[in-house]
């Protein structure tokens, strides 16, 4: 792998602990092992699909690869983001969805948690800002404290047809180009190949723009370990080769097609069973701040991915589950209370830390007072731990469903490994459900009434129909 030692690896190998979903523990509300085996033979076709269509662009299934064939386009890369580095003080992620999320999330796990707050000289990059809305507050918010001509802005668009990316990219160049800037040495563009709006755009530049490629079998939402999320990444001088290697370590983890040992196949399977129980939403609810991120990420890939109305055979099945982002310990004071006495409907998924980037002693003091005294002489890793641990005894206690997703410390390779995971996790569960894990046409419907809505050519008949739906009831307004 060339990724440090093997027993480096090995120390910082993501586990999932998935006692507290068992009868053994939950008693008549646990997964039963004949259960387990009842789904082996589903649970092992589900993994042959997944490993023998592996690389196929035309099933949107090129992310698997990702780990193993990017070593050029990762030089290519980190030259770009020193020059980046070197000239801009801002750079700014123009995207929506995957092209967002994984941006956000993978900065908000591995830099400073005030990083655009810090003096220059504790900063490894410039400042990071990324615009995943098109509310025209966030807009203005953004240009206020940016300056546009110090500004590198990352366009990330396969087609160059995303309306939300283009609005904000029509923005940014009106911005621009009334500054005097030349546009191309401000713009870097994620997209097709040769195809798309963003290349014809970079035609009328001059060919100057420097481009990456979003390859064809990667979708969005599993984008993040190619240029989409790895150029922003080694901007803020993230160790992306640590974020392949993780994923590459992950991949060879879920190497057999056996629960037992395949943590992915394992949290699919879990899942899966729970659906079929009509435990219909999933909670991710990390004990870190760094990674609060990550839950959502995950919600638009395991929403989007699972989220289904037909399976492959045409059957209606509404396939899916409600993911929900949670934190710990601050949702603790807000959602638990739910989760421990409310309606047996939730498996949640718990991501703990071994080891915390830094320490917080708790000082003494109050010993006067036995509610507050008892904490002198702790960390407050050791406060954020036991916290977590006691939260998954009280759900088990309560026969509430949970399992614990284990990272012995939180850098890239742990990070690459968690990424990957959850993504075959969710190919694993797709492919077990018969459905396609890899389209949205729900999300396409609501583009399609947009483009009418505003008067896009060729959507007339849509415009038709909406215009055509009954009139607002007054009487149903108050």
């Amino acid at each position: 792998m060339g990724y440090k030692t093997k027993e480096w690896r090995n120390s910082m190998r993501v586990t999932v602990d998935y006692n507290n979903m068992m009868s053994k523990f939950l008693g008549e509300q646990g997964i039963r092992d004949s259960q387990l085996r009842e789904v082996k033979g589903q649970a092992e076709a589900a993994y042959r699909y997944v490993a023998e269509n592996r690389g196929k662009d035309e099933l949107y299934m090129g992310w698997t690869e990702l780990p193993y064939n990017q070593d050029a386009i990762v030089a290519d890369i980190l030259a770009t983001a020193k020059e980046v580095r070197k000239k801009f003080k801002y750079f700014v992620v123009l995207g929506i969805g995957g092209s967002a999320l994984g941006p956000s999330m993978v900065f908000n796990a591995l830099c400073h948690l005030r990083y655009n707050e810090l003096p220059n000289n504790k900063r490894k990059g410039p400042k990071f800002y990324v615009e995943d809305n098109v509310d025209p507050v966030r807009m203005a918010a953004l240009l206020d404290v940016i300056e546009p001509d110090k500004t590198c802005f990352n366009v990330i668009s396969k087609s160059g047809a995303t309306s939300e990316t283009m609005t904000q990219y029509l923005i940014i160049a009106d911005v621009l180009q009334k500054a005097g800037v030349d546009l191309a040495e401000n713009l870097i563009f994620t997209t097709d190949a040769c195809r798309g709006n963003l290349i014809k755009i970079d035609n009328s530049l001059g060919g100057k723009v420097k481009k990456y490629i979003l390859p064809d079998g990667v979708g969005g939402r599993f984008s993040e370990l190619c240029p989409v999320g790895l150029l922003p990444a080694a901007v803020l001088g993230i160790d992306i080769k640590g974020l392949l290697a993780g994923a590459a370590y992950m991949d060879s983890l879920c190497s057999k097609p056996t629960v037992s040992h395949n943590p992915a196949l394992a949290c699919s399977v879990l899942q899966y069973i729970t659906m079929k129980q009509g435990k219909n939403i999933h909670v991710l609810m990390p004990y870190s701040d760094n990674l609060k991120l990550i839950a959502d990420w995950y919600c638009q890939l395991w929403a989007e991915s699972l989220g289904k109305a037909k399976d492959y055979d045409g059957n209606t099945v509404n396939a899916g589950t409600t993911p929900v982002k949670s934190l710990g310990v601050t949702d603790q004071h807000s959602q638990v209370q739910l989760y421990i006495e409310g309606p047996y409907d939730k498996v949640i998924t718990f991501i703990s830390v071994g080891q915390y980037g830094c320490e917080m002693p708790i000082p003494h003091g109050c010993e006067d007072i036995p509610d507050v005294g008892f904490l002198g002489g702790h960390t407050m890793q050791e406060l954020i731990q036991a916290e977590n641990k006691a939260t998954a005894y009280a759900l088990m206690r309560a026969g509430r469903m949970n399992y614990t997703v284990n990272m012995p410390e939180i850098n890239a390779f742990t990070l690459g490994q968690l990424m990957f995971m959850l993504e075959l996790q969710t190919a694993y569960a797709g492919a077990m459900l018969n459905i396609d894990t890899y389209n949205q046409p729900g999300v396409e419907n609501g583009k399609k009434a947009t483009f009418a809505l505003l008067g896009k050519k060729g959507y007339e008949g849509q415009k038709r129909e909406m215009d055509s739906a009954p009139e607002l009831d007054s009487k149903y307004i108050v």
